[in-house]
């Protein structure tokens, strides 16, 4: 490697040192034109070797010798063999005198053995060609002999200077001697007894003793010495075997079959006991873990939840919970109740499970089964649907000649009504229900207990949000539908517009190719009426509606109301059966006999039969709208059932009152001026109390939270107003009025209550006043600006300036800043401001004034000051 050029970076690799360090040592050396991409040649790696690495020349240097002296040897040999073929014979050894060794065998007699080493005697150095061999008659010499060449007397002669010169070197080198030690020597035969020092030992049993003796084995010694250590196998060799990852489930086993060893051992039965516990109660922790996540996601809940209540148990919010059932091709509200199935399939979605609790209450009620021969015709149910103010009301009035706006606050439909109208001996009975966006859950309920729906659009408006409602309503309940295009005497009709925007909505009338009925009317002068009903009449033939008369009522209970003189008053839509006086009604949570049975016109009624609508007055509470209602045949068993639902109601009710958490604290920390606005809802029918919580709470924001602590029918009582007072609520009442004694007690306790007659009215001042709740945005508002042009600087006074207004109007409380070269300089208030001599409030734009500012001095000729007024914006809920 060393003959060819290599990369720098390569290099500094090799000797294990950093680049710039090799760089520096080649600056240093006068190599200065490299850098770290470079090559370096032969001679710089040499210099580079010399540095950091100087055995490997040397090692190189001894490789190369040896290798050279490998390639000399077989030259040697051959030379070698060469000089012995040539080599003559030689005579033989001279003997010339023997040497006396007597004197060197005397022995020590205090030392038993004593090696004595004979004095070297050097024999001069000959030629092996010039030696004699020795003869056969001459005897052999013992010890050391002198070996004598036949070369001419002058090379003796230098022989025998040169070993007396060795001689006399030898005499004055002074040699060390050392006696070999043999060990102790043995002075006297006698042995010590050493017993005598001994300690006594104590005595032992016998037995005990015994098994000593049996059991104890002679311990062999584990030789430690260099021939055994030497025969260990790679000792003083690097370990170059890659060590291996261990997987986790490797690393898994080795801990669990080390902690089994640790606990398999251990003599301390307490210890293995205790642990043993440990181990139990934590696999019981964990057991209790799991149970209580399992618990976690199972949800309890009745025949009684509503959506807002179903989505506070989940945690989500009831939009959430809303879109699911529209996925599912449901209209509902947040106060509307879901049945079992829907509570099941939404729960799934959302990751929960449902448990039903009192579902035995409900199937406690027997219901019979209806045969054929005891089915009879009954009237249609129609419902009458679409946008407010588009004549739903209107019609329904001409149809039965009454006037029912005119009982309506603020000329719109703020209740459902049931209404029979017999049209040449048929009957038919209508549903009206409200066109206000707040009133969803009754036109939901309209549209579950319907047969067929009237959708109702003005031809001289649009399809509006609630028509395309009304017409979803309906395609959910699977109903068929009948078009009334109304306000067709009005100049500015255009039903073709409506066709087409219908037909945008995938609902295409028969004019237009659809399956869909549609009729012009007008509720004003009865045009088109008359052949509108027969188009109904057409669709209830086509259903071929059928009920059995000989049977206890069931029902669906429509609307409920708090009568100050006859109490509740409950209105209610018989869907089979007879309901008959004296019968022992269940609704809901409460119960009751029928004390009287009045039509939409107050006339008593002694039955009510198949789809016939009617105002029931007995039961001991206000039912909620959409419940079922059932007649049974042992007051007692309704009495029972009704305790269990209002006990499994209120325990709903605690189950979805959620308290205040951790994490909503921080959440109304982060927002800093969060605000809670608590409403007590008192109204006259169950269903106007449903829709104004609905709307109301829509309203919330992340800023103020909407609760609505209690709703109910009837007059607002004292006992609303001390709720109010404890709970620092506003007291809403719709279309009812406090009693005296409630009022004097809101007066006293200095309770807000705000009566309203029409819903939008109601939904329009509670959001002003939320708006009112949150604290204004602050904003600015450049109201002047004045160029300085000349200064005066006047003692105990400090600096005027003499300014002119640019543009605006400046005040004496005017708070200002001091603009140079763009920068802003100070901020602050003025301290005087004068025209001429005089102080002034105010200087407009085009005059010259002088003013000097609140503790600041540094004003210059050219200076710009800027007149603000922080002006308070009012926040909005959007």
């Amino acid at each position: 490697m060393s003959g060819v050029s290599q990369r720098l970076s390569k290099v500094a690799k090799e000797f294990n040192v950093g680049v710039d360090t090799i760089l520096d040592f080649l600056e240093s050396k006068g190599i200065d034109d490299l850098n770290r991409n470079s090559k370096i040649s032969p001679e710089t790696y040499e210099v580079l070797v010399d540095e950091y690495q100087p055995d490997k020349k040397v090692k190189a240097e001894a490789k190369e010798l040896k290798k050279a002296e490998d390639d000399i040897k077989p030259k040697v040999k051959k030379e070698i063999e060469t000089v012995k073929v040539e080599t003559p014979k030689m005579e033989g050894l001279k003997i010339v005198s023997k040497v006396d060794i007597t004197p060197l065998k005397t022995v020590d007699p205090k030392v038993k053995k004593k090696e004595v080493e004979p004095e070297k005697v050097e024999a001069p150095e000959v030629e092996k060609a010039d030696i004699e061999p020795p003869k056969a008659d001459e005897p052999k010499a013992v010890e050391e002999v002198k070996i004598e060449s036949k070369e001419p007397a002058s090379v003796e002669k230098k022989e025998a200077e040169a070993s007396e010169e060795k001689k006399a070197e030898e005499s004055t080198i002074i040699r060390g001697r050392a006696k070999k030690l043999n060990g102790p020597t043995l002075v006297s035969s006698e042995k010590i007894d050493l017993t005598k020092f001994q300690k006594p030992k104590k005595k032992k049993p016998v037995a005990s003793s015994s098994a000593n003796v049996e059991t104890k084995k002679k311990r062999k010694r584990v030789s430690t010495s260099s021939g055994n250590r030497d025969r260990r196998p790679n000792r003083g060799k690097q370990n170059t075997t890659p060590r291996v990852e261990l997987t986790p489930e490797q690393i898994q086993k080795q801990v669990r079959e080390n902690l089994a060893k640790l606990q398999s051992g251990g003599k301390n039965k307490g210890a293995k006991l205790r642990r043993e516990k440990r181990q139990a109660r934590k696999e019981q922790e964990e057991i209790n873990l799991i149970k209580s996540e399992e618990e976690s996601k199972t949800i309890q809940v009745t025949e009684f939840v509503t959506t807002a209540e179903f989505a506070q148990l989940m945690s989500v919010e009831p939009t959430q919970i809303i879109s699911a059932c529209f996925s599912l091709g449901m209209m509902v509200t947040q106060n509307q109740r879901l049945d079992a199935e829907t509570l099941s399939i939404v729960a799934e979605e959302f990751g929960f499970t449902v448990e039903f609790v009192g579902t035995e209450v409900q199937e406690s009620i027997q219901q019979e089964e209806d045969t054929e021969e005891n089915l009879v015709s009954r009237a249609p149910i129609v419902t009458v649907m679409g946008h407010v103010d588009h004549g739903k009301t209107s019609l329904l009035d001409f149809i039965r000649d009454a006037n029912v706006i005119s009982g309506e606050a603020g000329g719109i439909t703020q209740h459902v009504g049931a209404y029979e109208v017999d049209l040449k001996g048929k009957k038919i009975t209508f549903l009206d229900t409200p066109g206000h966006e707040a009133f969803t859950a009754m036109r939901a309920r309209g549209a579950q207990v319907t047969d067929v729906v009237i959708i109702v659009i003005a031809a001289d408006d649009k399809v509006m949000p609630q028509t395309k409602e009304a017409i979803s309503h309906a395609q959910a309940a699977g109903v068929p539908m009948v078009f009334a295009l109304n306000k067709i005497d009005r100049e500015t009709a255009n039903p073709d517009k409506i066709k087409e925007q219908l037909a945008n909505e995938n609902v295409l009338l028969e004019d237009w190719g659809g399956k869909f009925q549609s009729q012009e009317i007008s509720a004003k002068t009865g045009l088109g009426i008359p052949e509108l009903l027969e188009k109904v009449l057409l669709e209830a033939e086509i259903l071929d509606l059928k009920a059995n008369p000989d049977k206890n009522a069931i029902g669906t209970v429509i609307e409920a109301s708090l009568d100050k003189g006859k109490g509740y008053l409950t209105t209610i839509l018989v869907e089979s059966g007879t309901l008959k006086l004296g019968d022992y009604v269940l609704a809901g949570c409460f119960s009751g006999k029928v004390k009287a049975l009045l039509d939409e016109r107050e006339n008593k009624m002694e039955d009510a039969g198949p789809s016939t609508p009617a105002v029931l007055l007995g039961l001991n509470g206000a039912a909620q709208a959409g419940d079922k209602f059932n007649v049974m045949d042992d007051e007692r068993e309704a009495k029972n059932i009704a305790a269990k639902r209002m006990q499994l109601q209120r325990e709903q009710g605690v189950r979805t009152q959620k308290h205040i958490t951790l994490d909503e604290i921080g959440r109304r920390l982060a927002l800093g001026d969060f605000k809670e606005l608590n409403i007590i809802i008192k109204g006259d029918v169950d269903g106007s109390i449903e829709a104004l919580s609905d709307s109301l709470q829509k309203l919330s924001t992340d800023q103020i939270a909407v609760n609505i602590i209690h709703k109910s029918v009837g007059q607002i009582s004292e006992s609303d107003v001390m709720l109010a007072a404890a709970s620092d609520a506003v007291i809403i009442g719709f279309q009812v009025r406090p009693s005296v004694n409630a009022r004097k007690l809101a007066e006293k306790e200095q309770i807000d209550i705000r009566l309203y007659s029409v819903i939008y009215n109601a939904i329009e001042e509670l959001e002003k006043a939320m708006e009112g709740m949150l604290s204004p945005d602050i904003e600015e508002k450049v109201v002047c600006n004045i160029e300085i042009r000349e200064t005066f600087k006047i003692s105990k006074i400090g600096t005027i300036a003499g300014c002119y207004v640019l543009d605006g109007k400046i005040n004496r409380n005017t708070k200002i800043r001091l603009i140079r070269d763009g920068i802003v300089v100070y901020s602050g208030e003025l301290s005087t401001l004068k025209r001429f001599k005089d102080d002034v409030k105010e200087v407009s734009v085009g005059y010259e004034c002088g003013l000097s500012i609140n503790n600041f001095n540094d004003i210059k000729v050219g200076d710009i000051v800027e007149g603000f007024e922080e002006v308070e914006v009012k926040k909005t809920l959007n």
